[in-house]
């Protein structure tokens, strides 16, 4: 028994055992977390908005802070951004209502758009030969797609329950929001001071540097996500704009919103465009198309690289795994949240890794 327990991998077999015991005992007991559970959820909403908005907010906080009372610099970036935003509804908030209304009405012609390139894309022989050479029927499919898109439509806005809830939620998020963006705001510097009184004297500077770097992660991250989205969502209005394209300035605010999402988002911020443009003719649809290349050019070879820089230290296939991972577990928010949440853990990962290397080193020089 003795000589079993010196083995190399009779540790690592009993803390596995261990895990797995925990796991299954934490499982009988999981009716105890619920009101953890609904406590995080909860928090959680108002809690990343008020993150997000932090590290927007934070620069121009600590420039107003050189010159007044940091009370003063919150309130005073507060005016500013209701002045901006004020002036951004003012300003594009009665045509994007109108193409969006138009959108809208609109919406049933592209459903017979897409079934009338459906019919003449069956009406190929090539297509028909392979029609006749299965079991799939000349008109099935468009009919098919266009009974569902129909279908769909028509579920928007049915779930009056659904509705109410998230009007609800937003509420909830506007009237909290500012209450606790402002006191992150103006506590926010003190907070590593006081994660380090649990930390020993010792191990200080080492937690500090933890905290700096997951700080900056964080803040390159959002900063620059949010720089480089509105710069192409501006840029595709434009381009939109001076083709002619219908409902441009949808158009454009969709790619903005959807651009933050890395890699995926592009994709499908900018497909409405390319619909809607071949609801107008096959050229338009091609310009189009050209207008969403430029733009990812520029973005991919200026403004992601002097903006977003090296900073996360990404490999972008690492990016593309993570992407196809948090989409199954958390949706559209799983897909936000992604990147940021691997940035933060990978920065503890490799601190901690470098922490037991010196602490390693240092043990062993102290024993020579």
């Amino acid at each position: 028994m003795y000589e079993l327990t010196r083995r190399k991998w009779f540790v690592p077999a009993v803390g596995i055992i261990l895990l797995l015991l925990i796991i299954f005992l934490l499982d009988l007991v999981s009716f105890v977390f619920t009101p953890l559970v609904i406590i995080f959820t909860t928090l959680a909403a108002p809690i990343i908005v008020a993150g997000v908005l932090y590290y927007l907010m934070r620069p121009f906080v600590h420039l107003g802070s050189k010159y007044m009372p940091d009370s003063l610099a919150i309130l005073l970036v507060y005016l500013l951004a209701a002045g901006v935003l004020t002036g951004l509804v003012f300003l594009i908030g009665p045509p994007l209502q109108q193409q969006f209304s138009k959108l809208v009405d609109n919406i049933p012609q592209f459903v017979e758009s897409v079934q009338g390139w459906l019919a003449d894309f069956q009406s190929n022989g090539w297509v028909q030969r392979f029609q006749e050479n299965g079991n799939v029927s000349t008109g099935q499919l468009g009919s098919q797609v266009g009974d569902y898109l129909s279908s769909s439509l028509e579920s928007i806005g049915s779930n009056i329950v659904s509705v109410i809830t998230t009007i609800t939620n937003i509420v909830v998020l506007l009237v909290t929001v500012p209450f606790v963006l402002f006191y992150m705001l103006k506590e926010g510097g003190k907070l590593p001071n006081r994660l380090l009184r649990f930390t020993p004297d010792k191990y200080e500077s080492e937690g500090r540097k933890v905290l700096k770097d997951l700080d900056h992660a964080l803040s390159s991250y959002i900063q620059g996500q949010l720089i480089v989205s509105l710069c192409v969502g501006t840029l595709l209005t434009i381009g939109y704009f001076i083709l002619g394209l219908q409902y441009s300035l949808v158009l454009g605010v969709v790619a903005t919103v959807t651009n933050v999402v890395p890699f995926i988002g592009p994709f499908i911020g900018t497909a409405p465009a390319v619909i809607v443009g071949l609801t107008e003719s096959p050229i338009k649809a091609l310009l189009v198309l050209l207008v969403i290349i430029i733009v990812q050019q520029i973005d991919s070879n200026f403004f992601s690289p002097q903006v977003m820089g090296k900073k996360l230290d990404i490999h972008p296939l690492t990016v593309i795994f993570i992407l196809l991972v948090s989409a199954n577990f958390g949706g559209i928010i799983g897909l936000i949240l992604a990147v940021p949440t691997y940035a933060v853990g990978k920065s503890i990962v490799v601190n901690m890794y470098r922490f037991i290397l010196i602490h390693r080193k240092a043990k062993s020089e102290k024993q020579v």
